[in-house]
């Protein structure tokens, strides 16, 4: 997707970060794209595992085995917004709703509605959260 004319909102590596066989060049994102990429990093990353950025993150993981009642999902909202509005200033973060998808399984669906800065556009990011199992492993 073309985005002439909105350079300004940033352009950066694709997240993971992938290779083009033919020409060895690496794949960009840039502008909304690079946005959503940027929430989906700062969502996955843990505070500590940057070593210049040891802040940069969000605690989820501390959460993966708890028990999912009302008490954690007020929490994890409040993680998430805290995280997404101290490492994403290019976004103002409207709503974060978290809804259980499977609660024999643990997983939850965390939605962030946000609004780009720049241009007041609105938009919907959703983040599944739950480990996943080793036994799906190609042997």
């Amino acid at each position: 997707m073309e985005n002439t004319g909105l350079a300004f909102l940033g352009k950066g590596l694709g997240f993971p970060v992938t290779f083009n066989k033919a020409t060895g060049d690496i794949r960009l994102v840039e502008a909304y794209a690079d946005i959503e990429e940027s929430l989906q990093i700062i969502l996955s990353t843990r505070p500590g595992e940057r070593f210049l950025e040891t802040d940069f993150g969000c605690n989820l993981d501390q959460m993966l085995f708890e028990p999912i009642n009302l008490t954690l999902i007020s929490y994890m909202r409040e993680v998430v917004k805290t995280a997404l509005i101290l490492h994403e200033p290019r976004v103002d973060v409207n709503d974060v709703s978290i809804r259980q998808d499977d609660s024999m399984q643990g997983r939850v669906i965390i939605s962030v509605d946000y609004t780009v800065r720049s241009t007041n556009s609105r938009f919907n990011f959703v983040f599944p959260f739950y480990q996943q199992e080793g036994t799906d492993l190609d042997t």
